[in-house]
Formats: structure tokens, sequence, C-alpha cells
């Protein structure tokens, strides 16, 4: 099995991650312009589909990667305001359409994941140094959005869209995804 986190995974990936997810290139950069967002996204994918998928599922492995087009769908094309098309428009252009077997879509209620994310942010910040916070900055309207989109998604979607709309434990969401990838991947043998 191979796993790779979007943004990130391959150097140029995590520089990229470095840009987009630092709370300071708001102001180091004067800001980052929701297209150039996106197109850094995609730049990202492209790479990690040339250097690390393709070659992965050639030798027959299994992917995991921590995100994909979706998010971009969700927090570019809704949260940014940049349109789900022109966000499947790049897809298609920059990744051929290339999509998942499978989409697990961990989407418990809004208010409590973005409180935890912000607070694991936080601690990053504390004890790593990394300030990944950026995203975690915009206001409820913008999560509103990207959680409609991350609804709109699942349901348009649903063969390979999974979606686990749950606040339980840790143990329980694990038990939750392991089901969900046995019976996958049964069904694919």
């Amino acid at each position: 099995m191979v796993s790779l986190r979007q943004p990130g995974g391959t150097a140029l990936g995590d520089r990229i991650r470095g840009v987009l997810l630092d709370s300071r290139s708001e102001a180091e950069l004067g800001g980052i312009a929701p297209a150039a967002e996106m197109a850094l996204m995609f730049a990202d994918r492209a790479q990690s589909l040339a250097q690390v998928i393709y070659p992965a599922l050639a030798e027959g492995a299994v992917v995991l990667c921590d995100r994909y087009t979706d998010s971009s769908e969700a927090y570019q094309g809704a949260g940014r305001g940049i349109g789900a098309e022109r966000v499947r428009e790049m897809h298609r252009v920059v990744c051929d359409g290339f999509q998942p077997n499978l989409t697990i879509l961990l989407l418990p209620p809004l208010e409590g994941s973005l409180a935890r994310a912000r607070r694991r942010n936080e601690r990053n910040v504390r004890t790593r140094g990394t300030d990944e916070n950026r995203f975690e900055r915009e206001g409820d309207e913008f999560y509103g959005r990207v959680y409609a989109q991350y609804r709109a998604i699942a349901a348009r979607e649903p063969e390979r869209v999974v979606a686990i709309e749950d606040e339980a434990g840790i143990e329980v969401i694990a038990e939750k995804v392991l089901t969900i990838v046995r019976e996958r991947m049964s069904r694919a043998e």
C-alpha cells in the first residue's frame, strides 16, 4: 500500500503545501488569488499522479490518498466561488479525469469538525512550529459552502463516494471505514 496527502506527498507537493496552507502566506505573498490557489492544488495533484499514484498502480499497489479533486471542488469551487464546473474541467485537463475507485468522505456535523481542525492546527503551531491554519481562518459562510458541496458530490456520485455522516469516536469511525473498504475490495476481486 502507498499513502500520500494532498497537497504534499512529493518534494514539489510539500513545497506547494507550505505555500497553500501556511497562514503567513497571506501576508508574505499579499494573498493568494482563488484561481492561483486552484492551479497550485492541481500542480500538486499532477505531480502526485506522475510520481506516486500511476507508478504505484502499475505495480499493483493500493493507493490511499488523503484528499483529491473533491476537496478542490469543495474548497476552491464552492468555498472560493470559482465554481464546481471549472474545477471539474481543470481535473479533466490536468488529471485526464482520473478518479479514485472509492472515496470515503468523513462528514461529521460542520461545527464540531471545524472546531477540531482549528484546535489541531493550533496545537501543531505550538508543538511542531508548523502553521497550516490558512484555511481554518475562513469564516462560517465559507465552510458552509464547502460542506454543502461535499454533500452534493456524495449525492452526485454515490457509486464512488461513501459519506460517513457521524460524530462517533475514532474507533467507531475506523471500524466503519474498514467495513466499507473491505466490502469494496471484495467486489473488485
